[in-house]
């Protein structure tokens, strides 16, 4: 049986709902939009990953006998409200970037479209999807681009709350990562897994030799071998005594690893193993990555750092009432006005544009209504950057899934080719390109 996703939601959701009902507003068309007025941690560009996600959560979204009972007992919302919920299906549209895509501070990434009361309830489902998953993907296409064209794994699952770490190892895949340790990743999402031996196979047995010949036996000679437990350079020696100069390869877990990983390389390559790959593992973001650029290390494994946004958790999206029509029917764009907490009201349409292959902006089309935009004269030249997810209620399977996550990642890795060199420095900095924001009369 579906479990409900309804109950994935903060009260005051529901309590704005069943007023809204009592004052005949509820029904009122209305535009939320979800956006990040800034850059978590002075980064150039941010990466929209969760859309996916966030679709099948959204399907889920209904109220059930236990979900109706709860409200009811705990008084949280009135008869009236109780009765509207029990008969709840999202009917709106929802519109934005597609997973994958790069984004910028002001960029419209989720447009969803239907009463107020369809769409204010879905509030806290996308953004605690999408400032999750967003913040992950950020962190992991930093590393990704600091790897270059060595290999990246996800192995962070015992970092995270159990679920958290399948949607991690998923926002990593998109952003760039090639595999995951993570078993439930690899089933529900299709990304290719890995993972061989840790600490314990060694310390579980008499000695290390006897640890490796029981790996190399049970995985073959092409495995990798966990070299620190004790001495590197003996750990070494053994790995290739048993397993033969054609090891697959060593994992380092430990140690100065820029020293480290060049100690190994040439102890390898004495031993006659040249082809045997060595991976590194040891507490590794973005910043140990670079460090490790003219080191001769292989692939990386990145744990902690990349399933907690590597200091930034969170991509501080907010989901915001951006235009509702009047009480004669014509569009209204309306915008929160708080100190530091502004945002743009209207509907948007979103381009970037690119010169030479090269993104330079981010432009934003604004209007009251939904007319203005359509038009030949709310256009740009620019790449358009919105896709229909969901048309009256009725999602695009297109994005959900295994095939979904592999689009979303071919997708990134093609537009992250688009981003000028500036973007790609990890040091804190302004965004990459701006956001023009023009007014479509």
């Amino acid at each position: 049986m579906t479990s409900s996703t309804a109950l994935l939601t903060d009260r005051y959701e529901l309590t704005m709902l069943a007023a809204s009902l009592r004052d005949g507003t509820a029904s009122r068309p209305s535009v939320f939009e979800l956006f990040s007025r800034r850059l978590s941690g002075g980064r150039r560009f941010g990466v929209v990953a969760g859309t996916g996600r966030l679709l099948s959560l959204v399907r889920d979204f209904r109220f059930g006998d236990d979900e109706l009972r709860f409200l009811r007992d705990n008084r949280i919302v009135d008869a009236p409200a109780v009765k509207y919920l029990e008969e709840y299906r999202f009917t709106g549209s929802i519109r934005g970037y597609r997973e994958g895509e790069l984004y910028f501070p002001g960029s419209p990434i989720l447009t969803v479209e239907g009463t107020f009361a369809d769409a204010v309830v879905l509030e806290t489902l996308a953004l605690s999807v999408l400032n999750h998953d967003s913040a992950v993907a950020t962190a992991a296409s930093r590393m990704s681009i600091a790897a270059g064209e060595r290999p990246l794994a996800e192995m962070g699952s015992r970092r995270a709350a159990e679920h958290s770490a399948v949607a991690a190892a998923r926002a990593a895949y998109i952003a760039g990562f090639g595999a995951t340790s993570n078993l439930e990743a690899g089933r529900r999402w299709g990304i290719p897994t890995m993972g061989t031996a840790a600490h314990s196979w060694t310390l579980l047995h008499d000695t290390e030799e006897q640890a490796f010949r029981a790996q190399v036996d049970s995985l073959g000679a092409g495995t990798t071998l966990l070299v620190d437990t004790y001495d590197i350079r003996t750990g070494v020696e053994t790995a290739i005594r048993v397993a033969g100069t054609g090891l697959g390869g060593v994992r380092i877990d430990s140690g100065d690893l820029p020293i480290v990983a060049a100690e190994v390389r040439a102890q390898l390559d004495e031993l006659g193993a040249t082809e045997t790959r060595i991976t590194v593992t040891s507490d590794l973001d973005e910043y140990a990555i670079a460090a490790l650029a003219a080191s001769p290390v292989d692939a990386y494994g990145v744990g902690t750092s990349v399933v907690t946004g590597s200091g930034y958790p969170t991509a501080s999206m907010v989901y915001k009432l951006v235009a509702r029509q009047d009480s004669d029917g014509s569009w209204v764009g309306v915008a929160k006005a708080s100190a530091d907490k502004a945002s743009h009201g209207g509907r948007k349409a979103a381009f970037r544009t690119i010169e030479d292959g090269v993104a330079v902006s981010e432009t934003v089309l604004v209007a009251d209504g939904f007319e203005n935009l359509d038009s030949p004269a709310g256009r740009t030249d620019g790449r358009p950057l919105q896709v229909t997810f969901a048309e009256g209620g009725d999602i695009d399977t297109a994005h959900e899934g295994q095939e979904g996550t592999s689009s979303a990642r071919a997708h990134h890795l093609r537009v992250r080719e688009e981003l000028p060199v500036r973007a790609l420095a990890l040091s804190k900095s302004d965004p990459a390109i701006p956001t023009v924001y023009v007014d479509v009369a």
